[in-house]
């Protein structure tokens, strides 16, 4: 049955920034498909925690500051203790900085680089090695977002960040294939969470960017979690390197 090919029955997913928005979406399905999660936020997650626990799963609620990168060493060590192995690893914590290019200051960029590109890099790399010392198959997901693919307005260390995972999703993709680590990335178009509300109450920016989603609304975050079970399941298996856009037909305009 094709279905089956979709399940995530036995596995275990680390989810980061998953206290909200993207990462409470893509936690509740994966739970939902079969996966126990691992989440890691710099917050408490009592939302995600309850909507995983309800589906039966089991839930690890790990807090880390993830601007320390040897914060995921302890990340996967508690994960490989509570479950005894990891299989699926979701980079999804993110921040911005809004300002014009002109008065962006090193501070900003210097922040919104560690989380959005750096950490991303380094949590998959340590995720990889623990795949390897399974000798067993990996699916990473990073989140990317359609600023990878353009500038954007106000974000330009976001949009280098986001266009970074882009490329070190296929580079890492290139070494670790063919030792049966998958990994991709998705690029969310306009979404209603948290990091957007800022963009969303500039009411002459929201309108210009509604003519340019012919499915005529922003996404919700739900509208990524079908993305994010596909690329953790076997049905993605010879899926690596790509990265997929859900942005409602956005790039497309």
């Amino acid at each position: 049955m094709i279905l089956n090919q979709f399940s995530l029955s036995g596995k275990t997913a680390v989810i980061t920034g998953c206290s909200q928005g993207i990462g409470n979406a893509i936690a509740a399905a994966m739970a939902e498909a079969g996966a126990d999660v691992v989440g890691v936020d710099i917050v408490p997650q009592p939302c995600t925690k309850k909507k995983v626990e309800e589906t039966g799963r089991c839930y690890l609620e790990l807090e880390a500051d993830l601007v320390d990168c040897t914060a995921f060493d302890d990340v996967v060590d508690k994960t490989i203790e509570r479950f005894g192995h990891l299989d699926i690893l979701v980079n999804n914590a993110g921040i911005t900085r809004r300002n014009m290019a002109v008065d962006f200051s090193e501070e900003a960029w210097d922040a919104v680089i560690a989380i959005n590109q750096k950490a991303v890099f380094f949590n998959a790399q340590k995720a990889a090695r623990q795949f390897i010392k399974q000798k067993t198959p990996g699916k990473i997901i990073n989140i990317a977002s359609v600023n990878a693919f353009e500038g954007g307005v106000k974000v330009i260390a976001y949009t280098a960040a986001k266009a970074a995972v882009r490329m070190i999703t296929m580079a890492m993709s290139n070494e670790w294939a063919s030792l049966g680590i998958n990994v991709n990335a998705i690029a969310p178009g306009f979404t209603v969470t948290q990091l957007t509300e800022p963009m969303r109450g500039e009411e002459d920016r929201v309108k210009e960017m509604m003519t340019r989603i012919p499915i005529g609304r922003w996404a919700k975050p739900d509208d990524m979690a079908g993305a994010a079970v596909f690329l953790a399941s076997p049905a993605s298996s010879y899926i690596s390197g790509a990265t997929i856009v859900v942005d409602g037909g956005y790039l497309g305009r």
